[in-house]
C-alpha cells in the first residue's frame, strides 16, 4: 500500500512537472507572440504614419502647383495689360501733340493757297515768318529744343559729323563751321543729333 501510495505520488508529481513544462513553454511561446504582434503593429502605425505624411505633403504640392500656375496666370495678365497700356499711352501723347500741332498746318495751307495769287511779297514774307514763329513756338511749349552747333566745338553727344573741311583760322579748328540738318533735344535728352561740318 506504501509503494503504490509513493508511485502514484511519483506519478503525481510527474504528471505535474509536465504541466509545468507545457505551461513554461506555452509562457514562453506566449511573449514571442506577442513581441511579434507588438512589432507588427508599430510597422502598421509607422506605414500608416509615412502614408498619411505623403499625402498631406501631396495636398501641398497641389496648392503650391495651383499658387504658381495663378501667379503665371496673373503676371501673364499684367504684362499683356501694361503692354496695352503703354501702347494706349503713346497713341494718346501721340495724338495730344498732332492735335497741338494742326493749326500750324492750318496756317502752313492757307499760306499755300495764297501763294498763287500773291501781289504783296512783303505781307507774304512776313506772314511766312509767323508760321515759322508759331512753329517755334509749339516746339518750345512742348519742350523741344534746338541744338546750338554752329562755331560751337564738335561733340559727340550733340553732333553727327558728316565731313571735315580744311580751314584756315586756327580758333575754327575742330569746330562746327556748318550746320547741314538741325539737331533738337527736349528736356537734355537729344532725339535728333545735329549734322554738321567740321573744321580741320
Amino acid at each position: 500500500m506504501d509503494e503504490k501510495n509513493i508511485n502514484s505520488q511519483e506519478q503525481e508529481i510527474k504528471d505535474q512537472s509536465e504541466v509545468n513544462a507545457e505551461q513554461t513553454e506555452a509562457n514562453a511561446e506566449a511573449p514571442a507572440e506577442t513581441t511579434k504582434k507588438s512589432s507588427k503593429s508599430i510597422l502598421k502605425n509607422k506605414e500608416r504614419k509615412l502614408k498619411d505624411e505623403i499625402e498631406m505633403l501631396n495636398q501641398k504640392n497641389e496648392e503650391l502647383k495651383d499658387k504658381y500656375l495663378r501667379l503665371v496666370a496673373e503676371y501673364d495678365n499684367f504684362r499683356k495689360r501694361t503692354a496695352r497700356e503703354k501702347i494706349d499711352l503713346r497713341d494718346s501723347v501721340k495724338a495730344s501733340v498732332i492735335l497741338d500741332f494742326i493749326p500750324v498746318v492750318d496756317d502752313m495751307d492757307r499760306a499755300m493757297i495764297h501763294l498763287a495769287e500773291v501781289k504783296d511779297i512783303e505781307a507774304t514774307v512776313e506772314g511766312i515768318k509767323l508760321i515759322h514763329q508759331k512753329f517755334s513756338d509749339f516746339l518750345k511749349t512742348n519742350g523741344v529744343e534746338e541744338i546750338e552747333a554752329k562755331d560751337k566745338e564738335f561733340d559727340t553727344d550733340l553732333h553727327e559729323a558728316i565731313t571735315r573741311f580744311p580751314v584756315e583760322e586756327e580758333d575754327k579748328k575742330g569746330k562746327v563751321i556748318d550746320v547741314v540738318q538741325k539737331g533738337y533735344k527736349i528736356n537734355d535728352k537729344v532725339i535728333r543729333f545735329s549734322k554738321v561740318v567740321v573744321g580741320e
